[in-house]
């Protein structure tokens, strides 16, 4: 029986990445580690032994026991502020949690458990500012991060090679762009989205939609695919190697409001909050997933708009109204 352990266990990913593992048809045994407890029945999943943890990923003496016990085959590594906006809100907080977090992690697995698989999760904002004309973004574009988060993840990263190359430890790392899907916080963008859309559908709100600059791209892949690229990963990815996860396609803001009005068939203006314009935000990011598909065959299969209807669903049934 694989042996997944799982930080950040009680978020929006780590719930779609039990519920893909269960899928799987396979016995597995699951131990999460968050600071919030789930608000999921951990005993719900088939095929999943799954146990519990709470734990502050910042001091290692509250969990390091716990991996040195539990010797996980993997480590899916999704514990962190995975907000840019937070991190322009509280650059220290933001960096240090995230960064610190990640190498407590990499020093207790090195002490007691040198053999297991590491997922360490990072993101295409790492890339950063971009001109139109370096798109697609390959593993090998430049980095140039312009936010305290990115920074972080950049730093995430370079860790990762130091205890590849250095310790040997197996680590193999993604940059994965913006997922999306059910289940998701409204503080991120297209739920946010989702539910301001809902309220004027059912005639609680003006027909006017504040927003920051929907003129930028980006590169949306539904979190469902997601948690399948990084199960392919831990398989069969390459140990010190870096995987974009992405759809390979550009969306701008305004064309996802466009498109989940069209759905709900709502008519709305759009005005742009100076409050809600993110200081030196990447106008344009697109990835290539040549490399995760050419090694492990990887590819997204939910379109966009299947994604943008099961996220206006999961809001529409929190709302009570369906």
């Amino acid at each position: 029986m694989k042996k997944y352990l799982i930080t950040g266990f009680s978020g929006f990913v780590g719930r779609h990445f039990l519920a893909y593992l269960d899928s799987l048809n396979e016995p597995i045994s699951v131990l999460g580690l968050d600071r919030n407890a789930a608000e999921f029945d951990v005993n719900q999943f088939e095929n999943l032994e799954c146990a519990f943890k709470k734990a502050d990923l910042l001091q290692s003496k509250d969990w390091a026991p716990v991996i040195e016990v539990f010797q996980p085959d993997y480590i899916v590594h999704l514990a962190s502020f995975s907000s840019v906006a937070f991190s322009w809100v509280d650059p220290i907080g933001s960096f240090s949690n995230n960064t610190n977090v990640f190498l407590n992690l990499l020093e207790t697995v090195r002490k007691v458990n040198p053999r297991c698989r590491i997922l360490s999760v990072g993101s295409s904002e790492e890339y950063g500012a971009c001109s139109l004309d370096q798109l697609p973004l390959t593993e090998e574009s430049l980095l140039n991060p312009v936010s305290p988060y990115a920074v972080a993840r950049v730093s995430q990263e370079l860790l990762s090679k130091v205890y590849v190359d250095g310790y040997g430890c197996d680590i193999v790392m993604t940059r994965s762009f913006n997922h999306i899907g059910p289940g998701q916080l409204d503080t991120f963008v297209i739920s946010s989205f989702a539910r301001k859309l809902l309220s004027i559908q059912n005639g609680s709100a003006e027909p006017v939609m504040l927003t920051g600059d929907t003129t930028i791209v980006r590169d949306f892949v539904d979190v469902r695919d997601v948690v399948r690229a990084y199960d392919d990963l831990l398989k069969h990815g390459r140990s010190g190697h870096i995987y974009n996860i992405c759809s390979g396609t550009g969306v701008s803001l305004k064309s996802v409001i466009d498109q989940m009005a069209s759905i709900l068939g709502v008519s709305v203006t759009q005005q742009i909050d100076p409050k809600l314009v993110r200081p030196n935000d990447n106008k344009a990011i697109v990835g290539s997933l040549k490399k995760i598909n050419d090694e492990i065959a990887w590819a997204p299969r939910i379109p966009l708009d299947t994604s943008l209807r099961d996220i206006l669903n999961y809001w529409l049934g929190k709302s009570g109204l369906r």
